[in-house]
Parts: structure tokens; sequence; C-alpha cells
């Protein structure tokens, strides 16, 4: 009797055993769900915010360089002044922005939308029109005004004719009017600044709560009167993620799983309270299940110990156990069908996600094409029209020597007539093939002819900026791995930017070269303009070296083309040549003949 009593003792310990460790994984796996989800949507908020700030950005770019805003910089007061406010009073207005300011460069308020919300005077006009007044956008957070409004600032330059910015346009937006549409997300979702105090929220009452009030107030543009402590918070880690218990009333959850995204684009930080207690109960649901069934099939054993003095009692119990493990097995059966279908449904979505993705990026390129031919287009225009001035004037002297009976003199302009003809054929052809959309696989490629006729296409642009260009073709065909057209695109934006980087250069010059080595085929394009300030940086999607207004440009060429490169198998590269200036690498695969030749 005693070691039974110890038999089912040690049974019960070893049950609970399980059922901790069964509730341990179930509650890292649960958690990692809600940690992917959550971070989805942290993203989407985080997505959602500088997108909403980000069109209020654009509007003080562009009003920076509106003709208005010069004018009444230059000439302040009068017909000007009416005209800028205005003009400042209708882009608020369609815009919901809170104001819309224009400060002389000393900071004194030259126009506006309507009465300042943010009293800055000209002794302290901010951080953000400091550094507008530097000649780049300024962005600042504040609280404004007698009541505490929340605002953002942006400042974008306004240039004159002088070498540096005569004023700047400031626009500040209201983050209450930004917080409207979010603001019954279930998720608590704030966002905090460098100072750590709460800036943005879901939840009004997180706003201006720092972790350490008196450290928020010395860092950040607040008052120490505003700052509060965070609601009492202790944290703990389980399965790799931040748990916290939360004592914040009834709209915070207790126990929350903490979650962080930074947002560099405005300078902040999100992070997620997502309510953990889901978790929580479905481990225990799963222990208590794994529990459950391990009771049971020790009871099972126990009955069959007990009652295996009789043979019916004992065929009776198996026929239960039977039934249920059959149910069991059904169940689980039927569990592993429903993630099967889930699975292949996943696929479907990843793959129409990745066609989708694919389209985009051929669409993306074709626009970076398509801009170099608008770019190139009164040169173009120059190349084709100048052929068919020398055509019709050929073709009027040939008639004129035929009247005269000179056959041979008309025969000379005649073959200057197909000459010119040829040439504008092929202008026209390279046009064609550079434009069109190819959705042709890798193939074949002549990088030496790939070169002409991107020479070919830039010759307009090239001659009109007095750029030289040394290139030798290479005697016999080089033959890569690659698309012509794309492989053109690469070399044409190359080809452009150093035409764009020499631009007041006291000797342009380009000089293109192919070469091999033991990683395969290269293709330098090198330039004598001012080289590269940030090396690391001229892939990145939107970077430009290019000032506001300078150019049409996005950033996007070099990105396009760095996408392109690594399509066919290569890398790129960009650095300052020791001799000035700066120089890019191809790296391209040879065609497999040509490799093993």
């Amino acid at each position: 009797m005693r070691r039974r009593a110890v038999a089912i003792g040690a049974f019960c310990l070893a049950v609970a055993w399980l059922a901790a460790a069964v509730w341990w994984l179930a509650f890292g796996a649960a958690l990692d769900q809600l940690s992917e989800r959550g971070r989805s949507d942290l993203t989407l908020a985080a997505d959602r915010l500088a997108g909403e700030l980000r069109r209020y950005r654009e509007l003080a770019v562009v009003l920076a360089d509106h003709p208005q805003m010069v004018a009444m910089l230059e000439t302040p007061g009068g017909d000007p002044a009416a005209a800028a406010a205005g003009l400042l009073r209708r882009n608020a207005d369609r815009t919901g922005t809170r104001a819309i300011t224009l400060r002389a460069r000393s900071g004194t308020v030259l126009a506006s939308s309507g009465t300042p919300t943010v009293a800055v005077g000209p002794a302290d006009p901010g951080p953000h029109f400091r550094r507008a007044m530097n000649g780049a956008l300024g962005i600042h957070h504040a609280r404004a005004g007698a009541d505490g409004t929340r605002v953002f600032q942006f400042a974008a330059p306004v240039w004159g004719a002088g070498p540096q910015p005569a004023g700047a346009v400031v626009v500040t937006v209201d983050m209450a009017a930004v917080e409207t549409d979010w603001s019954g997300d279930p998720q608590a979702i704030y966002f905090t600044d460098a100072a750590g105090a709460v800036f943005v929220s879901n939840r009004s009452e997180l706003l201006f709560r720092a972790e350490d009030p008196d450290a928020a107030a010395a860092a950040g543009p607040y008052d120490r009167a505003v700052l509060r402590p965070f609601p009492e918070i202790t944290g703990m880690m389980a399965g790799g993620h931040e748990l916290w218990r939360v004592d914040g009333g009834p709209y915070l959850p207790s126990l929350a799983l903490h979650l962080v995204e930074p947002v560099p684009v405005i300078s902040m930080r999100g992070e997620l309270l997502l309510d953990a207690w889901p978790a929580v109960r479905l481990a225990s649901w799963q222990a208590l299940g794994v529990g459950a069934l391990c009771l049971v099939f020790g009871a099972f054993l126990f009955l069959v110990t007990e009652r295996r003095r009789t043979l019916a009692e004992r065929l009776e119990i198996e026929a239960a156990a039977n039934q249920a493990l059959e149910a069991r097995v059904a169940a689980r059966t039927g569990e592993l069908s429903e993630a099967n279908r889930n699975l292949r449904r996943e696929i479907g979505e990843r793959r129409e996600a990745e066609a989708a993705l694919k389209k985009a990026q051929a669409d993306l390129v074709q626009a970076g094409k398509l801009s170099a031919l608008g770019q190139m287009s009164a040169g173009i225009s120059h190349e084709l029209n100048q052929p068919l001035m020398a055509i019709r004037s050929f073709a009027e002297n040939a008639a004129a020597f035929i009247d005269r009976g000179k056959p041979e003199r008309a025969s000379e302009n005649l073959a200057r007539i197909s000459e010119l003809a040829r040439r504008m054929g092929r202008i026209i052809k390279n046009l064609r093939a550079f434009a069109r959309q190819e959705n042709e696989p890798i193939g074949r490629v002549d990088l030496g002819g790939v070169v002409e006729a991107v020479l070919e296409i830039s010759a307009a642009r090239l001659t009109h900026a007095g750029v030289a260009v040394d290139w030798a073709p290479p005697r016999r065909p080089v033959i890569v791995r690659g698309g012509e057209v794309r492989l053109q695109q690469v070399v044409l934006n190359l080809v452009s930017n150093a035409i764009d980087a020499m631009e007041g250069a006291a000797d342009p010059r380009i000089a293109i070269t192919i070469g091999r080595d033991e990683a395969g085929v290269t293709l330098s394009v090198r330039d004598t303009g001012p080289g590269l300030s940030e090396p690391e940086k001229i892939f990145d999607p939107f970077y430009s070296t290019k000032e506001v207004g300078q150019s049409e440009g996005m950033g996007l060429g070099l990105s396009i083309s760095y996408g392109i490169v690594q399509s066919f198998g290569g890398r790129i590269r960009g650095r300052n040549h020791p001799e000035g200036g700066a120089i890019f690498t191809v790296e391209l695969s040879p065609w497999e003949a040509e490799a093993a030749a």
C-alpha cells in the first residue's frame, strides 16, 4: 500500500513537471506569435505617422520654392506681403495645417496663415529654423501656446539671390489632429523622442510621461511641470521577450508584451504594449490538456493493474482506451490538415506578393529609363534635326547637279544622304532598344557595344556640357552575362551622373575602360569631378548629393543600377580616385563560352 502511494505521488510530480514544461514552451510560442503580429502593427503605425508628417514636410519644401516667398523676402511689405499671406492661408486651409509662417533670416515673421501659434521670436527662432538657415530642412517638436498643444514643425530654407538662405517657410502641424484617425486602436502605441518622453500616443494617459522626468526636462523641449513618470512597471524576460507588469488603469494591459521600433525619419522611437494575457491563457489550456491526458493515461494503467483479475473488465477498459485514442488521432489529423491548408494558402499569398514586387521593380527600372530619355530629349532632337537639314541641303544640291549635267557630283551628294540616313537609323534603333521594357532572360551581351550605344545616345549632352570622353573600344567583343537594355541603363546612369558631377569643372573628362581579372569582366567609369562625400551611402534609395531644386532626380538611379547589376550576378562599387574625382566599377561574369576560352 505504501509503495503504491509513493508511485502515485511520483507520477503526479512527473505530470506536474511535464505540464509546467509544456506551459513554458507554449507560452514562448504564443509570445512569438504575439510579437510577430505586434511588430507588424507597430510598423504600420510608424509608417502611418511618418507618412502623415511627410506630406507636411513636402508642403514646406514646395512653398519654399514658390516665387512669392522669394519676392516677399527680397521686398518685405506691400503687395508681396499680402500675396504671400494669402498663399500661406490657402495652403493651410487645404492641408489642415495649424500654421504656416514665412520668417526672415533674423527670425522675424514676415507673413503668416493666421496668428502664430508658437511664440518663437527673433532672439530664439528654434533649432529647426537655425538648421534651415544652414541650408537644410529643419525638424522640431514642441508644446505650443498656453494650452500646451503638441506640434511638429518643419522649416525649409528659401533661397534668394545670395549664397545663403534669405529666410525659411515654417509649417506647424497639430499632432492631436494627426492622432485622430488611430486613437481607437486596441493596442497601446506611443512614440518617445530622444529625451525619453512620450510625445505621440493613442492613449492620452501616456502623453508627456517619461521614465526619468528630470532628465527628459533637461534634454527635451519640455517644462518640468508637464512631465509625469510612467505608471508603475515591473519588467521581466520570457523566451527572449520583454514583459511588463503595468499598473496604469483600465486602458492599459496589466501584463503587456513590450515592443520597440526606431523611427529615424522623425527622430523618435515607436513602442507598443500588447496584452499578453491571451498567451498566458492559451499556454495554461495547453498545459492543462497535457496534464489531464497524462493523468488519464496514469489512471488507465492503474485501472488495468487493479482490474486484471477479470478478463471482461480489462477488455472493456481497453476498448474505451482505444476509442479515446482514435478520437485524439482524428482530432490531431484534423488539426494537421487545417495547418496544411493554411500553409498552402500562405505559400500562394507569398508567391503573389513576390510577383507583385518583381513587377514593381520592373516598372521602376522602366521609369528610370524613360526619365533619362526625357533629360536627353533636347540633345536627341538636335542629333536628328541636324542630319535632316543636311539631307535636305544635299538633296537640293543633287537636283541642281543633275539639271547641270553633272551626275558624278549628284552621286556624291546622294551617297552623303545615304550615310546620314544610316546614322539617323542607328540613333533611332538605339533609342527604341533602350526605351523598350526588356522581359528577356539573361543572355549574351557585348559590353563594348553597350558602351558604344550609350555614348551615341549621350553624344549631344556630352557636347553641350563640353565633356571629353576617353574611350578605346576593345579589339574583339567582350561577351558578358546580362540584359542588353538593362545594362545600357546602368552605363547611361553612370555617364549622366558623371556629367552632372563635373558641372563647372575646369577640365571635365570621362574615362571608360573595360578590363579582365580573376573575378571576371570589369567596366570602369571615372570622372574629374569633386568626388563622393559619403561613398557608403551612394547606393541607398533617395540619397542624392544634389541640392533641393537642382535636379528632378529622386536619388533612385544608383539604387536601380545596383539592383540591375545584382540581378546579373555581378557587383557595382563606387569610390574616390586617388588623383581626384569619382570612379565606379561594375563587375560582371563572362559568358560561359568566353570564360572557358
